[in-house]
């Protein structure tokens, strides 16, 4: 048996399909993969997300020893509850997790990092921080919900702490409102807008009964999986990993090469890496034959294999099956994914596939 979030009596009551993720027994779904996908597109639905890790980190030290940490530069937050995500990264490039960290003040800062690599993500903070001025704590007191949709801001607010509605509903994207006890961050993993809701773990089921009476529906693994492929988001673990940077997994966005004397972890290889042209490409699939794409399936062009799929499935919204891969560069505009040992025709486009309820290519 894994471990449980203060929510997990509120699966077992809905009658959710419970699974192993992360160390965690987490709800996939609660009847319908499928209409909890659609909920979120089209209306609200929730997710618990307390598995994730928040990891406060303060004191004098705080900023610099993040800005070594993270290959993106926490000196952009210039304000507090501003947001960015950031890859940490070992010396080899590769990406020991992906995270999201807020700024709570002068040297206060919030991370939230992902469940499976929680306990070595702060191993592995704790060894960098030797000597440093500031404290690292993971905050196991707090549970986390996710509501998303184009619904979920307006069905949360009046369920948020009176003196916090205001300034949570005036959040730009990736800013959050703090009172030091609820977190309201309007950030999500869906490509739809929404708030991820850290609060005390024992007011975490009122909050969740509260949501799904403004009638913002209950949502698993399953569909948040669904989602964040529509919207071409990356997950830790398939689409890039220890050995896998970011340049090849599609979040070179996310390195902040200026300036110049910052030396995070890593810099020095992904610059050679940077400089590589034949350094593998993130691209988006769609299959335009028959068949459903998964993980691990070979991508092929004139019956050689040129790169590997690492996010695959299939798309509620476009009713299509749509995938993540990584290729050799120069590649065109179609390709073949090898499915059950045939090649099956298949387009290559960008990413996104759906943002914001709006289908981002052409079919």
């Amino acid at each position: 048996m894994g471990r449980q979030t203060p929510l997990f009596s509120e699966h077992e009551r809905l009658g959710a399909r419970i699974v192993p993720f992360g160390g965690w027994d987490m709800p996939l779904h609660y009847g319908s993969q499928i209409e909890e996908h659609h909920a979120v597109r089209r209306a609200a639905g929730m997710f618990d997300v307390s598995h994730m890790r928040p990891v406060d980190i303060e004191g004098e030290d705080a900023q610099t020893f993040l800005r070594r940490l993270l290959a993106n530069d926490v000196a952009k937050l210039q304000s507090p509850g501003k947001a960015l995500y950031s890859c940490m990264l070992n010396p080899a490039g590769g990406v020991v997790d992906d995270l999201i960290v807020y700024a709570r003040g002068p040297n206060r800062y919030r991370l939230v990092v992902n469940a499976a690599t929680a306990d070595n993500d702060i191993a592995w903070m704790r060894e960098h921080a030797r000597d440093a001025a500031l404290e690292i704590r993971p905050r196991d007191d707090l549970a986390m919900i996710a509501i998303q949709g184009p619904e979920a801001r307006s069905r949360t607010e009046p369920l948020l702490p009176e003196a916090m509605r205001a300034e949570a509903m005036r959040l730009e994207p990736f800013f959050a409102a703090d009172d030091e006890r609820w977190f309201v961050g309007r950030t999500g993993y869906t490509g739809e807008d929404g708030f991820e809701i850290m609060l005390p773990a024992e007011e975490a089921a009122d909050l969740w009964s509260a949501l799904a009476e403004a009638g913002i529906r209950p949502c698993g693994l399953g569909a948040r999986d669904t989602l964040r492929l529509e919207a071409g988001m990356n997950l830790y673990g398939q689409d890039m990993d220890d050995e896998i940077g970011p340049l090849e997994s599609g979040l070179g966005w996310t390195l902040a090469w200026a300036p110049e004397e910052r030396d995070f972890i890593g810099r020095e290889a992904l610059s050679k890496v940077r400089q590589d042209p034949n350094r593998r490409v993130f691209v988006g699939l769609l299959l335009t034959g028959r068949g459903v794409i998964r993980s691990h399936q070979k991508v092929l062009a004139e019956g050689r294999e040129v790169g590997e799929i690492t996010s695959g499935g299939f798309s509620p919204t476009l009713e299509r099956s749509i995938a993540l891969a990584r290729v050799q560069p120069g590649m065109g505009e179609t390709c073949e994914v090898e499915i059950r040992g045939k090649p099956v025709a298949a387009r290559i486009l960008k990413p996104p596939f759906v943002r914001h309820g709006r289908i981002r290519i052409d079919l």
